[in-house]
């Protein structure tokens, strides 16, 4: 059984940074993409960051510039660095396994850990 567990969110300033963790278990880690969720209160989840298993990387326009995932096989973990933060980051961000290791067909997630970007 695949598990997720996020950790490093918190409460911030606008323009200040965090770093989230992932730490994945129960599959074969390097072979499947993964990515970042997040959902705002009253919003849809939305899939802000991807990487593949070969380390490509995509964001979705708003954070571009501002968010940067990473991930590291040996240690089976992914990581979603935070800059530059808005108060409309403000949301639960998950961490997300796809099926696949080019991505798409994401079939598993985390608990959530919550960013506030508030002053």
């Amino acid at each position: 059984q695949v598990q997720l567990v996020e950790s490093g969110g918190g409460s911030v300033q606008p323009g200040g940074s965090l770093r989230l963790s992932c730490a994945a278990s129960g599959s074969i880690f390097s072979t499947n993409a993964m990515g970042w969720l997040r959902q705002a209160p009253g919003k849809q989840r939305e899939l802000v960051a991807t990487i593949t298993s070969d380390g490509s990387t995509a964001y979705v326009e708003s954070v571009k510039g501002r968010f940067t995932i990473s991930r590291d096989n040996a240690k089976n973990m992914v990581y979603l660095q935070l800059n530059s933060l808005k108060p409309e980051d403000t949301a639960v961000y998950y961490c997300t396994r796809s099926k696949y290791g080019s991505g798409g067909h994401y079939d598993y997630w985390g608990q959530g850990t919550q960013v506030t970007v508030s002053s």
